[in-house]
C-alpha cells in the first residue's frame, strides 16, 4: 500500500495551506471591498424635500468609527438640513454664503449647507469593527439633477482617515468611492426629463453589477484553488509510486 513520505506529506499540506490562505485573502479583499459609505433617499424628488440616509460601516479590524464628515453640493446647493439625533453623536451642521441666491418656495435663499459634521462624544460611542451606524438628515430642496455626490471623510479612533470622494470612470469601481444619491423626477412635471439609463437612474447598479462579477470571481477562484490542490497531492503520490 502507498504510504508518502512525512516530508513529502509536509510539503503537501504546506501547498494546501498557503492556497487556503490565498483563497482567504481574496474573500477578504473582496468583502471589504463592498463595505462602503452609502447614501440612500426617502421621498427625494428633485426640487422637494426627503430623508438622507447615511450608512457608514468600521472596515477597520482594530480601530472604531469617531467621525464622520460629509461635504455637501456647491454646484447644486441644498438650503437647508435638520439632523435626526444619533445616541452618543453630536451634529454640526456648516453652512456657506452663496454666490448666486437661489429661490425656493419659501423664498429667496442666500446659504447652503455646505458640511456636517458627526463626532462620537466618547470612544466607547465609536463605531465598533464589524458593526455600521446609520445618519439620516431630512433636506431640502432638493436640486434639480439626476444625482447628487456627497464625499465624506471617515476618522477612526486610532488617527487614520479615509476620505470617499473618489467618482467612477465606466464600469469600474473606484476604491473610495464618494456616496452618491438619486433624485428622482419631479411628479408634477417641473423637473427634467432624464433619459432613463442603468447609470444614470440608479447609480449604484454598476457597483452591484460588479460586486456580482466579483463574487462569481471569487468562486470560480476557490474551485481552482481546490483542483489545484488535489491536482498537486495527486502529483506528489505519482512521482512516489
Amino acid at each position: 500500500m502507498f504510504r508518502p513520505t512525512p516530508s513529502r506529506r509536509r510539503r503537501g499540506v504546506r501547498v494546501a495551506i498557503g492556497l487556503a490562505l490565498a483563497a482567504g485573502a481574496v474573500l477578504a479583499s473582496a468583502a471589504s471591498a463592498s463595505a462602503h459609505v452609502k447614501v440612500s433617499g426617502t421621498d427625494t424628488v428633485r426640487g422637494g424635500y426627503g430623508v438622507l440616509t447615511f450608512r457608514v460601516p468600521t472596515e477597520s479590524a482594530t480601530a472604531s468609527t469617531t467621525e464622520i464628515l460629509i461635504t455637501f453640493p456647491t454646484s447644486t446647493p441644498i438650503a437647508s438640513a435638520s439632523i435626526q439625533p444619533v445616541p452618543g453623536w453630536t451634529a454640526t451642521v456648516t453652512t456657506e454664503q452663496l454666490a448666486k441666491p437661489i429661490t425656493t418656495d419659501d423664498g429667496r435663499v442666500t446659504t447652503a449647507v455646505s458640511k456636517i459634521d458627526w463626532k462620537a462624544d466618547s470612544a466607547g460611542h465609536g463605531i465598533e469593527p464589524g458593526q455600521f451606524q446609520e445618519f439620516a438628515v431630512s433636506a431640502g430642496p432638493l436640486p434639480d439633477a439626476a444625482t447628487v455626490a456627497f464625499p465624506t471623510l471617515q476618522t477612526y479612533s486610532d488617527g487614520t482617515t479615509v476620505n470617499w470622494n473618489e467618482t467612477s470612470s465606466g464600469s469600474a469601481e473606484p476604491e473610495h468611492p464618494a456616496p452618491v444619491l438619486a433624485l428622482a423626477a419631479s411628479s408634477d412635471g417641473t423637473g427634467p426629463t432624464v433619459a432613463a439609463t442603468a447609470a444614470t437612474a440608479d447609480p449604484s447598479s454598476a457597483a452591484t453589477a460588479g460586486l456580482a462579477v466579483g463574487i462569481i470571481g471569487i468562486v470560480v477562484a476557490v474551485i481552482a484553488l481546490v483542483v489545484a490542490v488535489v491536482a498537486v497531492l495527486r502529483g506528489s503520490k505519482r512521482r512516489e509510486a
